[in-house]
This record gives structure tokens, sequence and C-alpha cells, in this order.
């Protein structure tokens, strides 16, 4: 042990300080300085250490604790029976082993009962005779504070139980949340009010919640799901999964994706499943609870100082991490939009390092006040860019520059320009080098010409040596040429030379996505290649007969009609059509069925069947599936976080349908009014 290294005791110590300190922030202040993520890393180093250390352990320890005493800003209120907080599993492996204590102690296999792990805050409801009487949050466990008024304005908490004989009292566990949306949606009224944003949902319910004056409560959209029972005098359960039924037939919102198992592995199977499915929710969750269903068992389990030991939190990678924001530099992409980027202190998110993450655009930047030198917040969600959230004020030193955004191209030197009601500044030279590469770089991809080798490092290469002025010229390069490029030997020039000639055949559509017109994406190049059946018919097409085509706009069909008289993009179709490439196809023929002349648009997560089969099931009957909501839809079909198209079809009346009415329909039956 070196000199610099401390002893268990004082690391204890000091990890001690550390909890206690962030636990108040985050339970009492709801202003956390470190994400959950890390949070939980202090929790088990300390863990660790106690268990290596058994003598240093002491009752005031945090891992003997459940969250933070009460702040004080309301009153406070004993709960009937304690509420516990739970152990955490990262691992199939750590799963594993807590089953495998399980079955020690009960001498037998058990049945699991999972939830997902709503990240919000945690509540305790109390109903008497019927009628909604306390709401508290967790507080220590013991006691918590007051929020009743506050809940009552919640019209997703029922202030009175369903059905004839509803229980003389109830005491029910539950996480308040604010969907996804609705958090978005209030930030952007907070900063055009120019208060400070929140930094992520849970802290927007928790803040929601917490407020003096009821009213402000009563403005924000807040959800429940209740999770367990605390109490209920005069009935017994067998099982938890009766019990979350009995709360069902209460009316009291139970999620409706919780789901009991015979095995563990099973359970970890589910646990996998929400792990990559987690952004099709319109809500935020961080890991799936694993329950021991069965009552009795949990009886004999028992409880640590802190934890129930029938059950066990299995916690999904973090998105989230504080790191340092070392420099803010800028990307300019093909369309000419210059975006500002975070230059990171290395942290690793969702099973993957990351140094760089999105700024957005400069208006954005400055809203959220985030500063050359700030710790911040980053998120990396699944495969989204990460991007950070916002700055931890309460670490600053005063040594954060303010970023200033340039009135020139940082490439090519030319003036800036921003369109009237656009966010984003942009470089308006077609010949910047930067533009150039990343048009090279789009052309290429997957969901364009598909041309594989030909990457980013290529793209620039190319660009330097003068073989590439535009995406056209790809299709006159020669082996010698791509041998003159230090990333290219032989077998990887004639790889990429095979890549280019079999990209030909890719098709109208993709064709369509590579030669970059703005905002057609895959959806719109299949709707415009199916209808015009043509790249000469496209680009020949006017306004009105692009916007005759169902799911394409006004803005979108301007768009078009301006990519095609430039002459630039003139050049790149002439050069593509010269060497070979496949630039037509045979108009789509509308399929007979009896949805034949009907439109459909799809918004949110769908779980029978992906977003491709779900268009196939109702091309395959004779529907159109198209990309945007107009009078001429028929329907909208809704998964899970609707975006704002729901919103829009309501605003015309247009039928709504989840996956069950669709499926109604398919088979022949008309929807329900």
């Amino acid at each position: 042990m070196t000199e610099q290294d401390p002893t268990p005791l004082e690391r204890i110590v000091s990890l001690r300080e550390l909890i206690d300190y962030h636990s108040e922030r985050y339970h009492v202040r709801d202003d956390p300085e470190i994400s959950d993520a890390e949070y939980d890393e202090l929790v088990r180093e300390l863990a660790t250490l106690e268990g290596a250390h058994p003598e240093l352990v002491t009752e005031d320890s945090p891992t003997r604790k459940v969250g933070a005493a009460p702040s004080g800003l309301f009153a406070s209120l004993k709960h009937p029976n304690p509420m516990w907080s739970l152990d955490n599993a990262f691992s199939l492996e750590e799963l594993l082993a807590w089953g495998k204590r399980v079955e020690r102690v009960l001498g037998s296999a058990a049945d699991f009962y999972c939830e997902l792990k709503v990240d919000g805050l945690a509540v305790n409801l109390v109903y008497e005779k019927g009628r909604l009487a306390t709401a508290a949050t967790r507080g220590d466990g013991r006691t918590g504070e007051d929020i009743t008024p506050n809940v009552g304005t919640m019209s997703t908490v029922p202030k009175e139980l369903s059905g004839d004989d509803p229980p003389g009292f109830l005491e029910v566990r539950g996480e308040i949340f604010m969907p996804v949306k609705a958090f978005e949606e209030l930030n952007e009224s907070l900063v055009a009010a120019e208060h400070r944003p929140f930094a992520n949902a849970r802290n927007s319910a928790a803040g929601s919640l917490r407020q003096k004056d009821p009213r402000v409560t009563a403005g924000r959209q807040l959800g429940l799901y209740c999770h367990s029972v605390g109490s209920v005098p005069g009935r017994r359960f067998r099982k938890h999964s009766d019990q979350m039924q009995y709360l069902i037939d209460l009316g009291l919102p139970v999620m409706q994706h919780n789901r009991a198992f015979a095995e563990l592995q099973a359970a970890f199977e589910f646990c996998r499943h929400w792990e990559n499915h987690r952004h099709d929710l319109s809500f935020e969750v961080d890991g799936v609870v694993v329950k021991v269903d069965d009552l009795g068992s949990r009886e004999e389990l028992g409880y640590t100082s802190k934890s129930p030991r029938w059950a066990i939190a299995y916690k999904f990678p973090p998105e989230e991490k504080t790191t340092k924001l070392l420099e803010i530099e800028l990307n300019v992409g093909r369309t000419g939009a210059v975006t500002p980027f975070a230059v990171l202190e290395p942290v690793v998110l969702s099973g993957a390092t990351v140094v760089h993450a999105t700024l957005h655009n400069a208006d954005e930047l400055e809203r959220k006040d985030i500063r050359i030198g700030d710790t911040v917040l980053v998120r990396r969600a699944g495969e989204v860019i990460p991007q950070v959230m916002a700055p931890i004020v309460s670490k600053r030193t005063g040594a954060e520059r303010v970023f200033v955004m340039p009135t020139h191209c940082p490439v090519c030197g030319t003036a800036l320009v921003r369109a009237e009601g656009e966010a984003v500044w942009r470089c308006p030279n077609d010949e910047c080098p930067s533009r150039g590469v990343e048009e090279l770089f789009h052309f290429a991809g997957r969901a364009a010409m598909d041309i594989e080798g030909l990457g980013y490092k290529a793209a620039i290469q190319l660009r330097e040596l003068g073989f590439v002025r535009d995406p056209g010229d790809i299709y006159s390069l020669t082996r010698d040429q791509l041998l003159q490029l230090p990333l290219f030997g032989d077998k990887k020039a004639d790889q990429l030379m095979a890549s280019i000639q079999n990209s030909k055949q890719a098709g109208l559509a993709r064709a369509l996505v590579a030669v970059g017109i703005r905002d057609v994406g895959p959806p719109t190049a299949r709707l415009l290649a199916g209808e015009f059946g043509s790249m000469d018919r496209i680009a020949t097409a006017t306004v009105e007969e692009l916007t005759a085509v169902e799911g394409i706009g006004p803005i979108v069909a301007r768009r078009i009609r301006d990519f095609f008289e430039a002459p630039r993009n003139q050049g790149i179709v002439r050069k593509m059509a010269e060497a070979g490439v496949v630039l037509e196809q045979e108009k789509a023929q509308p399929k007979s069925g009896h949805l034949t002349g009907k439109n459909f648009v799809l918004t949110g997560g769908l779980e029978r069947w992906s977003r491709d089969e779900t268009q196939k099931v109702i091309e395959d009957a004779g529907g159109k599936v198209v990309s945007s909501v107009s009078k001429k839809t028929d329907y909208v079909v809704v998964g899970e976080k609707p975006g704002s198209k729901l919103a829009k079809a309501e605003a015309l009346g247009i039928p709504i349908l989840d996956e069950d009415a669709l499926s109604e329909l398919l088979d022949g039956s008309p929807p329900e009014d």
C-alpha cells in the first residue's frame, strides 16, 4: 500500500459521506450531481468494503438505510408499514446468484413475478373506506413527506376505489412518473419562461410533486403505476400476482407488461427483452424488479436491515453519467448544417465508450446554459447518438467558458446563413469540403447505395486527391486511383470496385435516398418511386403533382423541386444514369383487398408485428401506409410512446386504432365507434 492509498476505514468513512450527500441531493432536493449508475457504483464499493471488514459496519451506514430523511418542506407522515429499498443485480450471474440464495432458504424452486422498474418517485397511498386518505413519499422508509394535496390533483390517481365492496383500509405502493413526451414539453415551457429545465424525466416528476402549491402539480402531466400492497386488513392472498389483480379490480393502475414466470431463466429473458425495448415505452424505466410470487415464501425469506430478500432489481446498463465537457467543436453536415458537439472526458454508456455528444444547435446550447469546462450529464439511449442533457451547475468553479457561435463556416470560411423559422445555421457553399465528405459518406450508406468499403476516411482521401468532387464521380473511379489511397491495397481496392458495381442495382428508392434530397428518407423515397416509377419523372414533377402523393406535404414537395432544379444535382443524376445505375422501376400496383383505398399512418412502438411487418399486412389487404397524417388519412395505428401524429389525428377526428383493433380490421371486422 502506497502513502496515497486510504485505509479501508478511511475509504469507508469517505464513501459514507459521499453517499449521504448524493442521497440528500437526489431524494430531498431533486437536484442530483451524479447519475443513478454512479450512485450505485459508490454503494456497491461501500458494500464490498463492509463485507470484507464487517467490524467496520455501523447502523447508520447507507447500506443499512432506506432513502433519506424527509426534507422539512412538507409535514412528515409515518407509513403504516415500512417501505423498503431493493438490492440490485447488474448481470445474469448476479441474478442467478440471488435465485440460488432464495432456493437454498426455501429448499425448493420458486415462482417469480417481474415488473418494469419505472424511473420515478416512490409513493405510499392510503385509502380509507374506499377514498384516498393520504399520500406520502418514501422518505427514510418509515416516515415520508405528506404530499396528499398534490397527489389529489393528479387525474391518474383514483380518488375513489372501484367495486361495490371496497376495503375499509388499503395501503398501496407505486411509482409516480412523468411520460417522456410530457417531460419534453415541460422543459420547452420552462425554457420559454427563462427557467432552468429538468435534467431528466425522474427529476421532473419529483420536482412536480414536491411543490408547495398543489396548483403547480395540477398543471403537470404525471402518471402512476402501483406495484405492491402494504396492507389490507381482513383479506388474505396466496400470491403477489393475486394482489396485483385485486388492485386492478379496485380500479388502480397496474402495468400491463407485468409477467409471472416459473423459472428464473425465463425471468432473465424478460429482463433482456425490455433492456432492448425500453424505448418502445412512453415512460422511462431503468430495470426490472424480480419478486418471489408466493407470499408464504416471502415470509420465510424475510428482510435485511433495508431490503427484502425475496426481491431484487435487475438494473439495465446505465444510459446516463456525468463527465467533463472539455471543448465544444463544430461539424458541417452534407446539407450545410453547422452543429456544435461536445468533446468529453471518455465515459462508458450503454456498453460503449463515449467521447463526443451532440449539443443539437446554438439556441439549445444557450437555453441549457452549457459551458466549456462544465461537469455535464450525458445520455446515450440505446443506439441513439449521445447527447448532453444538462450542466451540473453546483459543480462550477468560475473557470467555465461560454461558447460563441461563429459567423463563418469553420471549414471553408463562407458566411453562415439561417433561414427564417429554423434553429440551424448553414454553410451555403455547395463546394465546402466538409459538406462534400459528408455527402459521399451518406451516398454510400446502407440506407442509400450501400457501397461497402467507402467509409468516412476513404471519402476524405478521395476528396483530397481530387478523384471525387460529387457522388456521381464514384462511378468513374478506377482501380489504379483507389490504389493511390493510403487506406487501400489490391484486395481492398478490388472489393470496393465490386461493391460500386453491385450498387448500380440498388434500385430507384435507394438512389433517391442517396442523392440527398432534404427530408427524403426511405419511406418518402419508396412513395415517390412507387408513384412516379423513374428518377426522370420525379425530377420533372411539379409541386402540385408531388403534393398529390399521399404522405408528401408542400414543404417536402418544394424541396424536391428545388433539388432537381439545381445544375449540380442534375449533373450527379446524369453521371449515375450514364454509369448504368438503375433509376427506374415498375410503378407500384396496389393490391386488391377489403382495405383497398384506405390510407394508414403508424406511430409509436408496435409489439405484435414490427413496423415493416405491420406495413406488409396492411398492404396485403389492399391498404396503403403513408408517413404523415392528413385529411386523406383513414386510420392512425397507435403503439407505445406515440408521437405528434396522434395529436394531429385527434385534432382532425381521424379514427385511432390500437393493435387489437387493427387485427380485427385486417380480419374484416369494422372498428367500433
